[in-house]
C-alpha cells in the first residue's frame, strides 16, 4: 500500500524476513564483532584510503534523526598542519583539565584508564573526524530551520560510525576537550554547529595496550530488564 508521502518495504526491497534461528545467529554474529571493539590511543602512522573513511561516515549518514534533519556534520582532517593545530588546542584544553578544573571524583574515576593531557594520537593517526551538531539546517541543503532531538541524533550516527569503522578493520577514540570551541575557528565551521567530539581513527600501533579497567563490561543483568 503506497500514498504519495510513502513508500512501502517491500518495494524498497530493504528488508527481508528471516526465521528466528538466523535472526539468532545474525545477533550473534554481530556481537562477537563489535565486542572485539576497543578504544585506542596509540596509532600507527600507516595511511588509510580516505575512501573507506566516506564510505563509513555515509553510513553513519543513514542514521535516523528528528524530523530527518541529520543534525550533523563530520569534517574530516587528514592534513598533518591542521591536525597538529588541533592538538596543540586540544592539549591546552587539557592541561587544564588534569590540573584540578575536572574535579577529584572525575579525575579519580579516570586513573584507572591512565589518561593525561597528552595526546601524540591527534597527530599519529592517519585521520581525525570532527563531528559538529547543527543547530539549525534542514533535510536539503542551505535549508535554516529548527532542528530537533540533535544530540540524541548526533549520539547514535556517532555509535554507527565507530561501529562502520570498526567493521572496516580500524580503531577509533573518541576524544572530548572541553570546551571544543576552538574545532569551529580551526575548521571553519559556522558558530550554528557546535563540536560534538573529535574521532580518533587508524590502524593501532604495534605496541597499542587496552587498560583492564577498559575490558570490564557489565553483565546482561545489570543493563537489561524485562517486563
Amino acid at each position: 500500500m503506497r500514498d504519495e508521502k510513502h513508500i512501502s518495504l517491500s518495494e524498497l526491497g530493504d528488508w527481508q524476513p528471516m526465521s528466528d534461528e538466523h535472526m539468532r545467529e545474525q545477533a550473534q554474529a554481530f556481537y562477537e564483532t563489535i565486542r572485539k571493539r576497543h578504544s585506542v590511543r596509540a596509532y600507527a602512522t600507516d595511511p588509510v584510503p580516505g575512501d573507506i573513511i566516506e564510505t563509513c561516515i555515509r553510513a553513519a549518514g543513514t542514521a535516523p534523526s528528528g524530523a530527518n534533519h541529520q543534525p550533523w556534520h563530520f569534517a574530516v582532517v587528514g592534513n598533518s598542519a591542521i591536525k597538529k593545530k588541533i592538538r596543540e588546542a586540544a592539549e591546552a584544553e587539557e592541561r587544564e583539565f588534569y590540573a584540578g578544573k575536572a574535579g577529584e571524583e572525575w579525575l579519580d574515576a579516570l586513573s584507572p584508564i591512565g589518561t593525561d593531557q597528552h595526546k601524540p594520537h591527534l597527530e599519529d593517526a592517519p585521520w581525525l573526524i570532527c563531528i559538529f551538531a547543527q543547530r539549525r539546517g534542514g533535510v536539503e541543503a542551505g535549508e535554516n530551520r529548527k532542528n530537533y532531538y540533535i544530540h540524541e541524533s548526533v549520539g547514535i550516527a556517532t555509535g554507527m560510525l565507530i561501529t562502520a569503522l570498526h567493521q572496516a578493520g580500524l580503531a577509533t577514540l573518541t576524544h572530548t576537550p572541553n570546551p571544543m570551541h576552538f574545532l569551529n575557528e580551526i575548521l571553519d565551521r559556522p558558530s550554528t554547529e557546535k563540536p560534538y567530539l573529535i574521532l580518533v581513527v587508524g590502524k593501532p600501533a604495534d605496541d597499542a595496550t587496552v587498560p583492564e579497567h577498559a575490558l570490564k563490561k557489565k553483565p546482561l543483568l545489570d543493563i537489561m530488564s524485562v517486563f
